[in-house]
């Protein structure tokens, strides 16, 4: 028997699998796939603008969708903390800068067919796996990089993931939340199964669907015909380690969620 669950052991695994699906950076993002470029936009039944916690309106429904751990008070050793795992990290990574050598040892480009994005991942499942029940600062679920003038990628650092059922205190015993913000997709409205086409849906210049939906609502989304997702996937963070030695660096990539956006969408117009 498994020493995680009372299944079998095959059950477990599979089990195990499933949940790094949810621990993986951005799945969705196949939206810019060639196969449904062609869509056509329609327009949707209309709903109240989007506001964000000050009251006023949100001209980008991004920010609805971005649940960010808090900053807490920093308590003593949380920067030697965080500096520790920054350490580790750029030791261990140091050696994909070539992106060859990190294909060799199981990563792979997530949403290959979205070519301008800001940030590249190459992900390893089976960190993943390993992230949702151990933390190692040597394991990274995947490894980042930009990619330079001449076209070359560039290593920047690597992002770390939980599973999204993590409180507050869990998030602060791996990286300290005085010093670094985990970030979570939540409230997406998704088209159902089987209507990919969908995805490019626009109504008042807006994405009906996905992560720039100024839709936030399960009654929102049902009135669109789509599906959904309280929090679709699990906690996140980026380490750019490879960029600086600077804290203030290495964690301050708040907005590291939106990594595909600009990309997502000039790929959508082409």
């Amino acid at each position: 028997m498994s020493p995680i669950t009372n299944a079998g052991r095959g059950r477990s695994v599979r089990r195990v699998v499933l949940l790094s699906l949810l621990v993986l950076p951005l799945p969705v993002l196949v939206i810019a796939s060639h196969g449904i470029a062609r869509a056509q936009t329609v327009r949707v039944a209309r709903h109240e603008p989007a506001m964000a916690t000050d009251g006023s309106e949100l001209h980008d429904g991004s920010e609805l969708h971005m649940e960010m751990t808090p900053v807490r008070p920093q308590a003593p050793g949380d920067s030697a903390r965080a500096a520790a795992v920054a350490a580790e990290l750029r030791s261990a990574i140091a050696r994909y800068r070539d992106t060859a050598a990190a294909v060799r040892d199981g990563y792979s480009m997530f949403a290959p067919q979205i070519k301008n994005q800001k940030v590249y991942h190459f992900t390893r499942g089976w960190s993943a796996v390993q992230a949702a029940f151990h933390f190692d600062a040597s394991k990274p679920t995947s490894l980042l990089y930009t990619k330079g003038a001449d076209g070359t990628f560039v290593l920047v650092g690597g992002m770390y993931t939980a599973p999204k059922r993590f409180s507050l205190d869990k998030l602060d015993e791996r990286i300290p939340l005085s010093v670094a913000r985990w970030h979570k997709h939540v409230h997406w409205c998704v088209p159902p199964h089987g209507q990919a086409a969908r995805w490019l849906e626009r109504a008042d210049g807006q994405p009906v669907f996905g992560p720039e939906s100024p839709i936030a609502t399960k009654p929102a989304c049902d009135a669109v015909g789509g599906v959904f997702h309280e929090s679709l996937l699990g906690w996140m963070v980026h380490a750019n380690v490879m960029t600086s030695n600077d804290p203030a660096a290495i964690w301050g990539d708040e907005h590291a969620g939106h990594d595909m956006h600009e990309g997502m969408k000039q790929d959508a117009h082409e």
